[in-house]
């Protein structure tokens, strides 16, 4: 049914992947946010301020608050009236809901793939969703039956696409042969942890994928979870994700962040504010912008928790063009931490073999 119609604004849109589906460079996400620490009107608030500043796509998750989240971010979907042909909706399956799932309720089983994106669409509301994740690879389950249990999802026309998450780039080209050998439809993203301080997975071990197969991907925890904004400088705010969740998800965060490697990396974001400054923005809108430089990256799942949080990220877009490759050479200097490329990339020892 026709409803509110998107409005871009000056937001960013790339292919997602060797795909014709058109993202935002920003997406938002309920992971520790919506279900969880933030229910109610504030996710309202949270969804529609994102959509009022070009961003379309929301991700979720089977597992995410309990299930909780869908159910939040579906309700909104249907109260804000949005035309369902204009918003991206992405979910996850892998771990069920949390609630003492075992055996076939879940893992990557033809059962657990279709019985749980139902019980993910039943809690969304929706007829669809247009990306399903593999929330992580499931080693006892055979990858071909995997496989196929998405083209189920596709061809009864429960989702679009689907993708991987946190899958080893072998795991992802097992994924891609074997849909090619059964002339069926393989992943077409990866949904990985990335940032500025967070490099090596991204640009050394999936560079095959994005340089060979134009493979996409939507990055999660580009902010690192806040270190990036600068927020933590001066230890851990009250309100703070680290503060919020310093028992559960970011407990062990915590405890890298106090250690010498974690306090070694707040020196280089305070060295990068200052250059954040120079372009006239602000430390999270610069390693904001900074992702997005990289090919393999099409779109970038912010989690704020509160609505200006969005409007603070979205000005990436302002700092986005300035980053000339003199700056992006001065950055690199500051982080030095830029992964060596993958073995057969050109580079020969010195009797001439591939290293």
């Amino acid at each position: 049914m026709p409803g509110k119609v998107f409005d871009p604004k000056n937001m960013i849109f790339r292919n997602l992947g060797n795909s014709g589906l058109r993202v935002p460079v920003f997406s938002y996400g309920g992971w520790l946010t919506v279900g969880g620490t933030q229910k109610g009107d504030i996710v309202k608030e949270l969804m529609q301020t994102a959509f009022d500043n070009g961003i379309n796509m929301f991700d979720n998750a089977e597992a995410y608050a309990a299930g909780n989240s869908e159910l939040e971010m579906g309700r909104v979907i249907k109260e804000l009236g949005w035309d369902r042909s204009e918003i991206i909706v992405t979910t996850k399956v892998f771990f069920g809901t949390g609630k003492g799932e075992k055996h076939n309720t879940r893992g990557l089983s033809r059962k657990h793939i279709i019985e749980g994106v139902n019980a993910s669409l039943q809690r969304l509301g929706l007829d669809y969703v247009d990306i399903v994740f593999a929330h992580r690879p499931d080693v006892t389950t055979p990858l071909e039956e995997t496989v196929r249990a998405f083209n189920y999802l596709l061809d009864h026309g429960k989702t679009f696409y689907w993708g991987t998450s946190e899958w080893s780039a072998m795991e992802i080209q097992q994924a891609t042969e074997i849909a090619r050998r059964l002339n069926m439809v393989g992943p077409v993203a990866e949904q990985p942890h990335y940032s500025m301080l967070h490099r090596e997975r991204f640009e050394k071990e999936y560079e095959p994928l994005w340089r060979y197969e134009n493979f996409g991907s939507t990055i999660w925890s580009p902010l690192d979870s806040g270190i990036l904004t600068g927020k933590y400088n001066d230890g851990i705010p009250e309100g703070s994700r680290y503060h919020d969740h310093k028992e559960g998800a970011m407990k062990d965060n915590i405890k890298a962040l106090e250690s010498p490697e974690g306090k070694a990396k707040i020196e280089k974001v305070k060295q990068l504010t200052k250059i954040a400054e120079r372009l006239g923005g602000s430390m999270t809108s610069l390693a904001l912008a900074w992702t997005l430089h990289h090919k393999g990256v099409s779109t970038c799942i912010l989690g704020a928790t509160k609505p200006d949080q969005i409007v603070e990220n979205v000005k990436a877009l302002d700092i986005y063009p300035k980053l000339t490759p003199e700056i992006l050479a001065e950055i690199e200097k500051i982080l030095d931490n830029k992964p060596g490329l993958p073995t057969g990339f050109g580079r020969r020892d010195d009797d001439g073999n591939l290293i």
